[in-house]
């Protein structure tokens, strides 16, 4: 035990954001019924839809209310989490003393660890050209909720881009909170637990929340479009009511989200499993007949509004893009069709960007899914893109599965001890750094990236003239950035030799998941 407390820091925390904006943070629960609803619903008894912004702010005031990194009601929650990650045989015994207050204080300290960035502050006016900020929404995996990846998402919006983070009500989340209407009991979506080896009951499983997780994405889509038009909307965590002033009134016209494209979708392990399955929904439903074997998950009609937005030109993000919910037999015709980007006249692979962790890299089995998911032929073993544009493939070395999330950054001592990710901080800026350098050079406006983010020194910054982008290096493929490590979709080598590598699969589907979702996804 005492060898343990030498290597804790007892107060978790975040670095400052990057970036050369200020940022706020605002929580957002509207009900459902006051928003069109692109889709069935999947789960009448989810009446609500939920979501924080991180968006970029006016320096705070000095009274200024901080934003806690664990949710209200923070006993639910941590004790939820506790449940979550109690089973794994590497957690077990770091929670049961974690727990105990009489041996250290930490449950108090996590109550008390804030995000930098600034509750309800004041939205900043974009300097872009069309006086809008650009649009992200990103998908949590599981385990995660809409504070879990508070680090990366506020790194960009201090470079200018306002991101909205669901709160999956689909149980993926170890505890998801759901009110009615202000001032009523809440009640609460619990973690399910469902196995990760493949079988027709685990398919169907899957299947199951993701049909909520599409229906929730469409819905926040709406909500997006009315914010922006400034039409009335409840709040219920603010307690607003439809038609009063609140937060949700600074983001009246400052939203890029009705040009056709313009909104970027991102997501991490099961988030960008969500992500992938969103835009190929969307953008197949209309254009393509499906095999009546195929049973769609999200089925918008071709006068929604989501059908406008997802088009070729829409960017797509994928963090350790987790394979085995996009192998569904319900939804194989879908798996076999390429994303958006590949459809004729589409850029290709220019604003599509994966980032492995070396864990899931290691993972041969879904790395030769995700090879297949993201090149412009998915049914092919060896994926080759020879009409369009290669995608972006890069993995971090030394990085965990967790590395993408806050956990890493919170708690840098566990992650070395149990996984061997080094520098989590690092890490999360070079996912960053690559997320905004593919913004640019698909002419999203956002803000440049700093010399100390790029590891030089100032006067290395200066981008030549008639190079696209200011951040170039960080997309080269020639290892020009130590422990970036670019992917090639034709080189099958490395997925044949990290197939044969040992992979940490365990009895119990909790442990997977926190060891990096180490489960196989199919044999080939």
């Amino acid at each position: 035990m005492v060898s343990l407390l030498s290597h804790i820091n007892p107060t978790p925390g975040f670095p400052p954001y990057t970036g050369p904006f200020k940022v706020g943070s605002t929580d957002v629960e509207i009900p459902t019924a006051e928003l069109p609803s692109p889709s069935p619903a999947p789960d009448p008894s989810i009446s609500t839809v939920s979501f924080r912004i991180f968006y970029p702010s006016e320096s705070p005031a000095k009274h200024a209310k901080p934003v806690y990194w664990l949710p209200d009601p923070q006993q639910e929650y941590l004790g939820a989490y506790v449940r979550f990650l109690g089973a794994s045989h590497r957690l077990s015994a770091f929670l049961r003393f974690m727990q105990s207050a009489k041996n250290l204080p930490f449950i108090r300290i996590l109550a008390y660890t804030t995000i930098p960035a600034i509750q309800n502050a004041k939205l900043l006016q974009a300097p872009t050209k069309t006086q809008r900020w650009p649009v992200m929404v990103f998908s949590h995996g599981l385990g995660g909720t809409k504070n879990a990846y508070s680090h990366l998402l506020g790194s960009l919006s201090s470079h200018g881009v306002v991101v909205i983070a669901p709160d999956h009500r689909d149980g993926s989340a170890p505890l998801s909170r759901v009110r009615e209407k202000p001032g009523s009991a809440p009640r609460y979506v619990d973690y399910k637990s469902i196995s990760h080896s493949q079988s027709p009951e685990v398919e169907q499983a899957r299947d199951e929340q993701l049909k909520i997780r599409l229906w929730e994405l469409g819905l926040i889509h709406e909500a997006l479009l009315k914010i922006d038009r400034g039409e009335p909307l409840s709040n219920v965590v603010s307690e607003e009511s439809a038609g009063t002033t609140g937060p949700l009134a600074m983001f009246s016209s400052s939203l890029d989200v009705h040009t056709p494209g313009s909104i970027s979708w991102s997501g991490h392990s099961f988030g960008a499993a969500s992500i992938v399955q969103f835009v190929k929904s969307v953008f197949y439903n209309t254009i393509k007949t499906a095999p009546s074997a195929y049973q769609p998950l999200f089925k918008p009609s071709a006068s929604s509004q989501i059908a406008h937005q997802i088009t070729p030109s829409s960017p797509v993000f994928l963090l350790d893009l987790w394979c085995l919910p996009l192998i569904s037999r319900s939804t194989q015709w879908l798996h076999d069709l390429p994303l958006p980007c590949y459809a004729p006249g589409g850029p290709g692979g220019r604003n599509l960007l994966a980032i492995l962790s070396e864990a899931f890299f290691k993972w041969g089995n879904n790395l030769i899914e995700l090879k297949r998911t993201v090149s412009e032929d998915p049914t092919l073993d060896a994926p080759l893109n020879k009409s369009h544009p290669a995608p972006y493939v890069f993995y971090p070395v030394t990085s965990a599965h967790l590395s993408q999330s806050d956990f890493g950054v919170l708690f840098p001592w566990f992650t070395k001890k149990a996984f061997k990710a080094q520098d989590p901080a690092r890490t999360l800026r070079l996912n960053t750094r690559a997320i905004l350098e593919v913004m640019r050079r698909n002419g999203i406006e956002v803000a440049n990236t700093s010399a100390m983010d790029k590891e030089e020194a100032a006067s290395e910054g200066h981008v030549p003239d008639g190079q696209v982008g200011q951040d170039p290096k960080i997309l080269k493929r020639d290892g020009s950035i130590i422990g970036w490590v670019s992917l090639n979709l034709a080189n099958t080598e490395r997925s044949e030799e990290a197939a044969n590598e040992q992979t940490s699969e365990s009895a119990d589907p909790m442990e997977a998941v926190v060891q990096g979702e180490m489960s196989k996804t199919r044999s080939n």
